[in-house]
């Protein structure tokens, strides 16, 4: 039995595919302390919230009437039209139902935008997508059809006080080569918690309408919903813009349901791929989402419970770090968004990956750095210096990780 091209590059053990196993195992292992996944929090206010929601949602038979029929392709109807009112509503853009299409998680839509525009030509040119701030997130480098599908530019480190530091794009050494066929960032990024300025936002959209090639922002974290984002920043869409969205980080990571706003000849591809691919998007997740629209819950409880929430678990997860991780040992990128904390082990005498296998050993989940510079032209010893850390847990498993931590740290100092 002999694979195609296709299947010997997605049967390839990968970066994403650890991750999520680790999570699965992290998830379900008692005693784990799972500092490395994705996963959202158990917020109790939003699992009250949910428990009640579906429990009115299938008294009025809401629920069995999206889960016994199909959506049309592009997604549910009443979702569309309900979601670009918000929006025109809220942010006072021009968004009609035909601008949007829902798909089976964002990571289907990413697949879908990635190969759409960048990949193998009708003439046999290669054009690729550029991550014009590295690190970014590690589930987007397998996503291509096509081999060297990314390429990332390395940012500049501004240091900050009280041992933090934050990436900003190299606008002087950014090249957009003629191979160049997408922009593509997340704002908060995964896995740094930074959030592009505006003004850094603004003039990567201007290069890439210069370039009339589209700028994707994943905005799984982002405003309006679910707001997992402690600084001011400017949400931004335009026709060249593909903004990706999603209901897993509001707490639905289960509900597999991504948002692709576009202009309508992006959103009639998407449609036409899903119908292709998977028939229609699952109906369940857009029945919630509508259901917290037309109450009125959605951003309520976006700004109100989740954004909060999150805030104070970082804060709490920077003490613990400072507990037992001095500056000189460990630099932590400005938490500024998303679920995860970027540890930039500048000294360490060993690599990030090393460290992980340690800290997996001693039943500590965390993903190493080098997962996260897909493309990135030459090696970059600041790859293997960095991990990613998730700050859901409670406080008192996150201490114990880290004191774990500390301690893999310390030893690998007293090795050298």
């Amino acid at each position: 039995m002999t694979f195609s091209i296709f299947g010997d590059k997605f049967t390839r053990f990968s970066g994403i595919t650890r991750l999520m196993g680790d999570m699965n195992d992290g998830l379900r292992t008692p005693g784990a302390v799972m500092l490395g996944g994705g996963n959202p929090a158990k917020i109790p206010e939003m699992q009250v919230y949910f428990q009640q929601l579906f429990q009115e949602m299938l008294e009025q038979g809401k629920l069995t009437e999206a889960l016994c029929n199909y959506d049309g392709p592009q997604g549910k109807d009443v979702l569309l039209k309900a979601l670009a009112t918000m929006l025109r509503e809220e942010l006072g853009w021009q968004i009609e139902p035909q601008n949007i299409a829902l798909t089976n998680g964002s990571q289907s839509a990413f697949f879908y935008l990635f190969n759409l525009f960048t990949g193998r030509q009708k003439d046999g040119s290669l054009r690729r997508v550029l991550f014009p701030l590295a690190p970014e997130y590690l589930g987007y480098a397998d996503a291509g059809l096509d081999e060297d599908l990314f390429v990332s530019a390395k940012p500049n480190i501004e240091l900050l006080p009280e041992g933090q530091f934050k990436y900003h794009v190299d606008f002087e050494h950014l090249t957009l080569g003629d191979d160049i066929g997408m922009i593509c960032v997340s704002r908060p990024t995964n896995p740094t918690g930074n959030v592009l300025t505006d003004e850094e936002l603004i003039r990567l959209d201007s290069l890439a309408q210069q370039r009339n090639i589209p700028l994707l922002i994943d905005n799984a974290y982002g405003v309006p919903f679910p707001g997992i984002i402690f600084t001011d920043a400017k949400p931004l869409w335009n026709p060249n813009i593909i903004l990706c969205m999603s209901l897993s980080k509001l707490g639905l990571p289960g509900a597999r349901c991504g948002i692709v706003i576009a202009d309508e000849k992006v959103i009639s591809a998407i449609s036409n791929m899903n119908g292709i691919i998977s028939l229609a998007p699952g109906g369940v997740g857009p029945a919630i989402a509508t259901e917290m629209i037309v109450r009125g819950d959605l951003l309520r409880l976006s700004e109100e419970v989740i954004k909060p929430f999150y805030f104070q678990r970082v804060q709490q997860t920077i003490s613990i770090l400072r507990r037992h991780l001095p500056v000189e040992r460990c630099l932590i990128h400005k938490p500024e968004g998303a679920i995860f904390l970027w540890l930039w082990f500048k000294d360490l005498p060993i690599t990030t990956e090393t460290l992980y296998q340690r800290l997996k050993q001693r039943g500590v989940l965390m993903v190493p750095g080098h997962y996260f510079f897909p493309g990135l032209e030459h090696d970059w010893p600041h790859t293997h210096q960095c991990m990613r850390m998730n700050y859901v847990p409670d406080p008192e498993q996150i201490e114990r990780g880290v004191m774990i931590l500390a301690e893999e740290v310390e030893r690998a100092h007293a090795e050298k």
